[in-house]
């Protein structure tokens, strides 16, 4: 049977989607495009514009970039006829879709950079807001998605910009299809499958068509479920489990009083369910005010920081209870004095309590028979004491939604004065559920890969023996030489498991004693120079772990010094400790907390979020600003959030929902390089772990949710290899391949190879000699494996068409080692000292670490000038640094010269430009670049010039900036 062409899969979809009331359109390039948007505009605003007034809406649409033209799209654009009337024009109708105009085309064709030509568009109101993108049958979805990224960078921005008001993106091959939203720098791990409410994925590219693309659900999703988030200046679109969600509490909502809750596995988005939820319910004229709930005073900064991303100025929050009354009486004034009268609150389930008790309870009795609806976050932790009755009680027609990722069920729930309740007990029916399996199935969440090490396992390269099995006397826990050697394996592991301290990692121990205990140890090995870690710890003194009640995390009002009755030196060491170790943290990165003032305190808390939270920015300073692992008890176990933090070691005893609340910090989803949600367990939790998994999915889900032994990757990466030997025995018979397919055909056997290994590399048990191929091998493969992909790098750069162009190289995957120039220079003072016998060897070692490395491969041939030139010249081996830097300087100088010279450039000219874009990172834009040269040249050589001197500027930039700073 042969595979359907490409063609054949677009006409079918064209035809489908004319059947779903879409009107086929011809727009051929982007003079048909906006020639279409000015008909399209005029029959949805039931207006006519000259042709000087749609200039002038033509240049309000091309201002901005792809998020601030998400916001142009959601408003109106107004200006005045000469006779003085003022006319608005609508982009989109948000309230009723159904008026929007929805038309389909195909093969636009649009030129900036280079000539694209895109598959199928969307259009609705004329403007483009759907992009798909199509590959035949067998090639992998992936490849179509790299195909959108290209677009975004060679010509979307062209033609008055107007592809930049794409929403959604559909990338396809018949058998699978996904949508993303449209952002730069994504990862294919950003795109989703769309589903049935009882999260069954429609895959195929019909019954997607039919399910999402028929112009009311599209319309509704661009309308409702698009969110912008302000932190990262970006769209997310909903995925279908979180629209199904948002969907039932709205129909809950508008047909009956009733109450429910959302099982949405941890890690895979509540948050922006929850802000969704609250966002529409707020436009629903029956519901007076919605007022979501969390349970921890660092969870309603967390939360008002977040929903204020995605929608500025949605929500304040409540520093005290009076401001809380004031928000629900609608005379609530913010910081500058400014009334704001919001329909969304955020508050603390304590201030709550407090609100509708005592003094204040008269204030809001006017309020009683109002309709609130309140969306209880983590309800799992949160409603279980009196203050449940207490709401319904005062607030008798409201509504009440909770969202846990555990819920409570018979078998873990806790006795309190009120008896064992369930999650059902207090707020009814589950109205969507979508658990761990679910989300590891999607790619939504990370499997975790736990390691229990102790001297029962079989096979380890351990050199440690812990007693783990069956100890359940706090004295062995807690004896010094069991915790001095737990933190004498995690020095050594910690590197490997956090790709060379590329992530972050928690530590959550077992009392504010013990985590007392590993701070001192850790801090005493690192003055003894046995480390370099960046370590902190955070707890409330005066918390005791000995009470199941007593939760670690920040109080809601006065700081609490006595949550036990402990004798007041405990305490007061407790807090002196706590003290000198926020010193230790504030000599580390020049900052001044302190116990002293609660303020001081939580924003120390805060600060510690904000280094691990922060860390996956691409302005974040990592030299600077890093912090490797964070010693806790309980806090930052629930409700904590950072993609970049890989890795939980435990020594603490966890079941239920506490545990999988706690590995779930470690499976956020990042990039390829990010496998799994590493635990290293110092204690035997495994029937523990395997319980929580089975009470939270079912008893068939363990090999789901954890990666499997070591010895099943090893399989699988033997398998690869095997495979990869088939098209190429040897790494020099990468060169005899004959064509692009075969090459193709390589790279996509080498980066499974690639894959398995960045997930074997992250167990404990990891040992080339278990392999059948040792290093020098594989890194001589992954050097022809860069080789192509510079290659494909030169093509694209002359404008050659490859089908290695759109495979996904996961560079990533590579990218592991912190090898700077310092790092360098350590080396070739090695080198130089070295005997003439060993002195080959080190050289060819240099020089395959270099082309082994993605950065460093451009500066190889520099490097090796220096050792075969300068280096047998130097006699002191303390002046190699002096000596490199000199070089490097003259070779950048002569660089620089040879630019200007080939060009036509103005020497101290170029040189401003190129220290503008060293320094902001921000690329010039051409008519900079002409202000450099001699003569300006003529239009139709304008970009082949432009673009030329701008690939020389980013290439020196590569060979001498980019990964050269010591």
């Amino acid at each position: 049977m042969t595979k359907q062409p490409e063609a054949l899969l677009e006409y079918n979809l064209i035809q489908q989607l004319v059947g779903l009331d879409y009107t086929l359109v011809k727009v051929q390039d982007g003079d048909a495009l906006v020639s279409n948007l000015k008909s399209q505009l005029e029959v949805f605003n039931k207006a006519s514009y000259s042709d000087k007034e749609f200039d002038a809406i033509l240049n309000h649409l091309a201002k901005g970039n792809v998020f601030e033209k998400a916001k142009t799209l959601r408003d109106r654009f107004s200006f005045s006829r000469e006779g003085g009337e003022v006319i608005y024009v609508r982009f989109y109708d948000s309230e009723n879709w159904n008026n929007n105009l929805f038309q389909v085309t195909s093969q636009v064709q649009q030129t900036g950079s280079y000539l694209n030509r895109y598959d199928v568009t969307l259009l609705v109101n004329g403007l483009p807001l759907v992009q798909i993108e199509l590959k035949r049958r067998g090639v992998e979805i992936k490849e179509a998605f790299n195909q959108i990224n290209r677009y975004q960078l060679h010509s979307f921005w062209s033609n008055n910009g107007l592809f930049q008001y794409v929403q959604v993106f559909v990338i396809s091959n018949g058998v699978n299809t996904k949508y993303l939203a449209n952002n730069k720098l994504q990862s294919v791990k950003q795109t989703f499958y769309w589903a049935d409410s009882k999260n069954k994925n429609v895959t195929e590219l019909t019954n997607f068509a039919s399910e999402f693309l028929n112009p009311n659900h599209l319309g509704k999703m661009i309308a409702q479920y698009i969110v912008m988030n302000e932190t990262h200046k970006n769209m997310m679109v909903l995925r279908p489990y979180q629209y199904f969600a948002t969907e039932a509490i709205i129909q809950q909502v508008k047909t009956c009083n009733d109450n429910g809750y959302i099982w949405h596995t941890t890690g895979s988005g509540k948050t922006l369910t929850s802000f969704k939820a609250s966002q529409i319910l707020m436009e629903v004229p029956e519901v007076y005010k919605v007022v979501f709930v969390v349970d921890r005073k660092d969870l309603d900064y967390q939360t008002m920081k977040e929903f204020n991303a995605f929608k500025e100025g949605s929500v304040d929050s409540t520093d005290n209870t009076t401001s809380l009354v004031n928000q629900f009486l609608g005379i609530f004034k913010d910081k500058k004095g400014v009334r704001k009268d919001s329909d969304l609150i955020i508050t603390t389930i304590q201030k709550l309590n407090n609100a509708i008790s005592g003094h204040y309870r008269n204030q809001l009795e006017p309020l009683k028979n109002e309709r609130f609806v309140f969306i209880f976050d983590e309800c799992h932790r949160s409603q279980f004491g009196e203050t449940h009755g207490r709401i319904t009680e005062f607030f008798s027609k409201s509504q009440l939604f909770g969202f846990t990722g555990t819920p409570i069920f018979a078998e873990n729930a806790s006795k309190n004065e009120l008896g064992k309740r369930t999650t059902k007990d207090l707020f009814g029916n589950c109205l969507h559920k979508y658990v761990i399996t679910d989300a590891i199935r999607d790619e939504n969440v990370l499997r975790f890969g736990i390691e229990y090490l102790g001297k029962y396992k079989n096979k380890s390269n351990t050199f440690f023996d812990i007693e783990v099995e069956d100890i359940d006397k706090k004295e062995v826990f807690d004896a010094p030489k069991r915790l001095t050697k737990i933190v004498d394996y995690m020095i050594a592991i910690h590197s490997q498991k956090t790709f060379n301290k590329d992530y972050s990692a928690l530590f959550a121990v077992s009392s504010i004693d013990n985590a007392i205990k590993y701070y001192d140890i850790f801090q005493q090995k690192k003055e003894a120079g046995e480390h370099d870690l960046r370590i902190a710890t955070i707890f409330t003194y005066g918390a005791n772990e000995d009470n199941a009640f007593a939760q670690d995390f920040l109080p809601d009002g006065e700081m609490s010094i006595a949550a036990e009755p402990k004798s007041s030196y405990q305490l007061s060491h407790t807090r002196d400790k706590l003290e000198g170790y926020i010193g230790d943290y504030n000599a580390m990165y020049k900052t001044s907390f302190t116990t002293k003032d609660q303020q001081q305190f939580e924003n120390y808390f805060k600060d510690i979020s904000k280094r691990l939270k922060e860390r996956e920015k691409l302005t974040f300073n990592d030299e600077k600003d890093r912090l490797d692992i964070v010693i806790v008890v309980n806090m930052m176990l629930t409700g904590f959030d950072a993609k970049k933090v890989n890795t939980l070691y435990v020594d603490k005893n966890l079941k239920q929902h506490g545990l999988i609340q706690a590995f779930s910090r470690t499976n956020r989803i990042l990039g390829e390089q990010k496998s799994q949600g590493n635990i290293l367990c110092f204690r035997n939790l495994k029937k523990a772990t395997d319980d929580a998994i089975t009470l939270f999915s079912n008893k068939d889900a363990i090999e789901v949710v954890t990666m499997p032994d070591y010895e099943v990757i090893a399989e699988k990466f033997d398998e690869a290899l095997k495979n990869l030997r088939e098209i190429a025995p040897t790494y020099q018979s990468v060169n005899d391949l004959q064509s692009e397919d075969d090459e193709a055909a390589f790279v996509q056997a080498f980066r499974k190879l690639l894959r398995h290994m960045n997930v074997l590399q992250s167990y404990t048990d990891f040992d080339w000699d278990d392999l059948p191929l040792d290093e020098q091998e594989f890194e001589d493969y992954k050097g022809k494996y860069l080789d192509l992909y510079e290659k494909v790098k030169r093509d694209t750069q002359k404008e050659k068409t490859s089908i290695l162009d759109d495979i996904d190289f996961e560079l990533e995957l590579i990218h592991r080692d912190r090898i700077n120039v310092a790092y360098i220079l350590k080396l070739l003072a090695k080198l130089k000292d070295s005997k003439t016998t060993d002195a080959k060897a080190q050289k060819k070692a240099i020089m395959d670490l270099l082309g082994g490395d993605i950065q460093l491969r451009s500066k190889r041939e520099l490097i090796e000038k220096f050792i075969d030139e300068n280096l047998p010249h130097i006699t002191d081996m303390d002046a190699i640094e002096e000596e490199f830097e000199k070089y490097w300087h003259d070779e950048k100088v002569l660089a620089l010269a040879k630019i200007c010279e080939d060009e036509n450039l103005d020497k101290a000219q170029f040189n401003a430009l190129l220290n503008s874009y060293i320094y902001s990172g921000q690329e010039p834009i051409r008519d900079d670049v002409f202000k450099c040269l001699d003569n300006r040249p003529s239009i139709l050589k304008a970009r082949e010039i432009g673009e030329r001197i701008l690939s020389k500027m980013k290439e020196f930039v590569e060979v001498f900036v980019n990964g050269m700073v010591g």
